[in-house]
């Protein structure tokens, strides 16, 4: 129980704790100020301490930590690997509540080589799937994203992220889902419920009610396994890279890439990135060259575009398939971007064993440089559409950053604790150019308005939408930049839901703002939350609009 002597407060409280200490151990449970003190990190500028950080190793201890809590009427609040960057970390939506890090359960249980899939716990990251199935000799892709290769694949499913790959719509290719719920019940998903089932992990909706969607984005329940869809390995990946050099083209870029992607054309996840998005990518905001406001003034920006040799927009995205399908879909890539303004160039692994040779040959001459750069993403986004993550793409949360970069980046790479500063709205529109510049235009007056420069991401996340990333970056060291920052957020936030973009996914701060009308949508999740957790002990407040981040 020493690890718990820093705790304060009411009796049954410590009882409590001390009845979870007896279950997974007194080496994973900490109530020190200290551990509370590094949970609490928040690129928000939100720290939300915790009561005490609980670490069980498998879902019978999860059953036996939430039948106490329930007991004791204390929340608990469930985290992955704790890697939320931008939208909450580590951090619970309201103070003291009881962290259960599931990083210790990282066990990969399965995987079938044959029909392609595995079985993991929450702690699993992307780097230890990737890795197991390198290592393991098993002729298999698992998607990545880009958050780095230390989060948690379920972590990420169940805030309904996306990737890259044709598997990129990460919901999508999940069956079989294991479920502590706040009874202590075990619930097996899907057909996982019947001991006889054989196709628990290749068929997600069982027979009756379908109720894995119940599980992402609520607090109704703890994702302690799921089946996760592998991809078999293509014999052929293409990365392609348009740079679109003004703004304005880059409506009829879309317009002419979505009829390939409705198509089965272009099966893997778009990316459309402006400029900011590649300046991070490489370097830290130029506090030399300007010292004053978090915003580039618009000739250093023009200047950095030439420089960097970039367009306004630059879309990427994979070609997988046989040697036959990639070159058909890069003739009709090409054919489709005609008269666009825009023009593929394609890596394969060939040309980038030709670029990194001429790279080395040119030595340190400025062609030299920027070719090395080019040579390294497009290792980075190779590597990545081959199911093996990077952490590169990280170097974005550092760009305000006084400090720069880290040393080593970026391994071992952890914004919340290194101090960045990240607010993300992530709307939801349809594939059309002009909702894309529409999106774009509003968020931009704001960013103006709060003197921040725009990071936007556009992703075809399926075959009709787009999900936004726009990214508001600043610096926590500065009181007066990150009150700004969080306005701009807001503002944004608003002014998007208003006029019908509505995110995807929300950051713990912004969880009460997603039910404006009381509809009957959110009072329908009440009642079946009320149903399964009469008690509210189950992360109160999250995607629980109106509902106070204490108890229900």
């Amino acid at each position: 129980m020493s690890r718990l002597n820093d705790l304060q407060g009411d009796a049954g409280v410590v009882q409590a704790l001390g009845a979870m200490a007896a279950v997974v151990g007194a080496a994973n449970i900490d109530a020190d100020d200290a551990t509370r003190e590094r949970y609490a990190r928040s690129t928000a500028a939100r720290p939300v301490r915790p009561l005490a950080l609980v670490r069980p190793a498998d879902a019978a201890e999860v059953a036996q930590l939430v039948r106490i809590a329930a007991g004791a009427r204390l929340a608990v609040y469930p985290i992955s690997t704790g890697k939320n960057w931008g939208y909450g970390d580590a951090c619970a939506v309201g103070a003291g509540q009881v962290i259960l890090d599931l990083s210790r359960m990282n066990r990969i249980v399965h995987v079938d080589p044959d029909l392609a899939y595995a079985v993991i716990e929450p702690g699993v990251t992307q780097r230890q799937l990737s890795d197991f199935l390198r290592e393991g000799g098993y002729p298999l892709w698992a998607d990545c994203t880009g958050a780095g290769p230390d989060t948690s694949y379920i972590g990420n499913i169940m805030e309904r992220g996306f990737g890259h790959s044709p598997y990129g719509n990460r919901l999508q290719h999940v069956a079989g889902m294991q479920v502590v719920l706040a009874s202590g019940e075990l619930l097996e998903t899907g057909f996982g419920h019947y001991r006889q089932a054989r196709a628990a992990h290749l068929f997600p909706y069982g027979v009756g009610p379908f109720l894995d969607g119940l599980f992402t984005q609520s607090n109704m329940g703890i994702v302690t396994r799921l089946g996760i869809w592998l991809m078999p390995h293509s014999a052929c990946v293409n990365h392609f890279l348009c740079s679109v050099p003004q703004h304005a083209d880059i409506g009829p870029v879309v317009e002419a890439l979505r009829p390939l992607r409705l198509d089965g054309t272009l099966r893997s996840i778009l990316h459309i990135g402006n400029d900011m998005r590649v300046f991070s990518g490489g370097g830290v905001f130029p506090r030399a060259a300007a010292p004053e406001g978090a915003r580039l003034p618009d000739a250093l920006r023009a200047q950095m575009r030439s420089k960097s040799g970039v367009g306004a927009w630059t879309v990427s995205g994979a070609l997988h398939g046989s040697h036959a399908q990639v070159a058909l879909a890069r003739a009709a890539l090409r054919r489709a971007l005609r008269g666009t303004g825009a023009r593929p160039a394609f890596v394969s692994e060939r040309s980038l064993r030709a670029g990194a040779l001429a790279a080395r040959l040119l030595g340190g001459t400025a062609v030299g440089r920027r070719l090395r750069a080019r040579v390294a993403l497009g290792q980075s986004l190779f590597a990545m559409n081959r199911g093996v993550p990077d952490g590169r793409f990280l170097a974005g949360a550092y760009w305000r950053r006084r400090q720069g970069l880290p040393a080593g980046f970026p391994a071992q790479a952890d914004p919340a604790r290194d101090g960045c500063g990240l607010l993300w709205v992530s709307p939801v529109l349809p594939m059309r150019g002009e909702d894309m510049l529409a999106v774009h235009d509003l968020a931009e007056a704001v960013f103006q308005k709060h003197s921040f420069d725009l990071f936007a991401t556009f992703s075809m996340i399926n075959e009709r939408a787009l999900g936004g990333v726009l990214t508001v970056t600043y610096d926590q060291d500065d009181a007066q930049e990150t009150a700004r920052a969080k306005a701009c957020h807001d503002e944004v936030f608003a002014r998007l839901f208003e006029a019908g973009y509505i995110p995807y996914r929300v950051g713990n701060h912004a969880m009460a703002r997603l039910d404006p009308q009381g509809d009957s949508y959110w009072r329908t999740v009440g009642a079946i939350k009320a149903a399964l957790d009469p008690a509210g002990i189950l992360a109160p407040g999250r995607y629980h609009p109106g509902v106070a981040a204490g108890f229900e």
